[in-house]
């Protein structure tokens, strides 16, 4: 078997210069800055219910949103008093996340712990 080319290969064409443009017609581009929004953040909020026990709940914030024992408890005793609270701020993805680790955390634990995600205002 021949593996070499059978044909020269062909030149490359010259590139074909821009047309030439006297001083006094000259043309100026502006480039315009171009702004992108910052990704829209979501807050992971834990819900109140009368069944999940406390430590349960102290324990799912410190595992799956990296706080401390005593804001874990303040998260867990601001959920209980007002009805939910909100655990942390992240990217759609990683907020999305964060829910299903809790929601599997809990159903593993047969507790009945709801957790969501919402967008920041």
């Amino acid at each position: 078997m021949v593996f070499m080319a059978t044909q020269n290969p062909k030149k490359p064409e010259n590139p074909t210069a821009p047309p030439s443009v006297s001083n006094d017609e000259s043309v100026v581009l502006e480039r315009r800055a171009q702004r992108t929004k910052p990704p829209q953040m979501f807050q992971v909020v834990l819900l109140n219910d009368d069944f999940t026990p406390m430590e349960f709940v102290v324990h799912v914030i410190q595992e799956f949103f990296s706080k401390d024992r005593e804001t874990a408890t303040q998260i867990m005793l601001k959920i209980h008093l007002e009805g939910k609270g909100i655990c942390g701020v992240y990217s759609r993805d990683v907020a999305s996340t964060k829910v299903d680790q809790v929601l599997q955390a809990a159903r593993s634990a047969g507790h009945p712990l709801q957790c969501m995600s919402e967008p920041v205002e």
